[in-house]
């Protein structure tokens, strides 16, 4: 079973798998199937979903939504997690000219309304904010993040993609504490762990939420020298840790960083939500974990 951890010391209390939810527009699943997918990873501990408004061309929380109006008493099982402040260019808003960021208070209230008409639901358990908008008014969204905890349409608020400094001016602002901040950790992609955001996370005990574990399948797929490098390493590693696949090694690889990253899974398939949750089980050595840093960088450690 997957265990239950608090997000921060003062946060809720999530699963240490969360399952994504922003393919669902390509599942080509039916509100039922949508349905008997959910709880079927909720019976296996894994009860914290992830979401943006954006997601699916705007589709995929109204896709879910259809599934928990099949079954209302879901919602008492699961966590959501969704995000805003993005605006796509999209038909479904013609007048766009260009994609960009809108963290207003009028934005972040209509998006939430959205959220939960979408959803069917009455709160969301954790806002955040999908990512850094050079025109954030800290004070703004403050002001934003109070009314939407007072009124109970929001619970938890958090960010996505954001600098440890980013992260600490929008809190230098707020009455309640941020609870993660959702960031790409793979071992390809090493900028949160370069750039202070890990640490930073560590420091105020805060598991941040992981996406794109598996690169976006560049891992498996790519023909690049470094990915060439990383699968060589990954399968040997597999081999000695008695893994089932390159995947269960790369999630025990995000799970050995400090902070304890909570690892978001994007497919639909319950076999592949199995194969995460089996990888709970496996630990890396230090050399492992380093093994795979110098494959994917070419080099060794200085």
């Amino acid at each position: 079973m997957v265990n239950r951890v608090l997000a921060s010391p003062k946060g809720p209390e999530l699963s240490e798998l969360v399952q994504g939810y922003w393919r669902v527009s390509d599942w080509n699943l039916s509100p039922q199937e949508r349905l008997t997918f959910l709880k079927q990873h909720i019976d296996k501990g894994v009860t914290t979903v992830d979401h943006a408004d954006i997601y699916g061309d705007y589709s995929c929380e109204q896709l879910f939504g259809e599934a928990l109006k099949l079954d209302r008493s879901v919602r008492n099982h699961i966590e959501i997690v969704t995000k805003c402040n993005i605006k796509l260019l999209s038909e479904k808003y013609p007048n766009r000219k260009v994609k960009y960021y809108d963290s207003s208070a009028e934005h972040i209230q209509h998006s939430v309304n959205n959220s939960l008409a979408h959803l069917g639901v009455e709160h969301i358990d954790i806002l955040l904010l999908h990512r850094p908008d050079v025109l954030m008014d800290a004070d703004e969204i403050a002001s934003t993040f109070a009314e939407l905890q007072k009124s109970g349409k929001v619970l938890h608020f958090g960010v996505s993609n954001f600098t440890s400094q980013q992260f600490d001016l929008l809190q230098s602002r707020l009455s309640s504490p941020l609870v993660t901040n959702q960031v790409e950790i793979n071992p390809i992609n090493f900028s949160a762990a370069e750039d202070g955001t890990l640490d930073q996370l560590q420091q105020y005990r805060i598991h941040p939420m992981a996406w794109s574990c598996l690169a976006g399948g560049e891992i498996f797929s790519g023909s690049s020298t470094q990915a060439t490098r990383l699968r060589i390493a990954l399968e040997d590693i597999k081999e000695e840790i008695g893994a089932a696949s390159i995947d269960q090694v790369i999630y025990a690889w995000v799970r050995r960083f400090p902070s304890k990253p909570l690892a978001i899974m994007g497919s639909g398939k319950i076999e592949r939500v199995q194969s995460a949750i089996e990888s709970l089980k496996l630990n890396l050595s230090r050399e492992q974990w380093y093994r795979i840093w110098t494959a994917s960088k070419g080099i060794e450690v200085p």
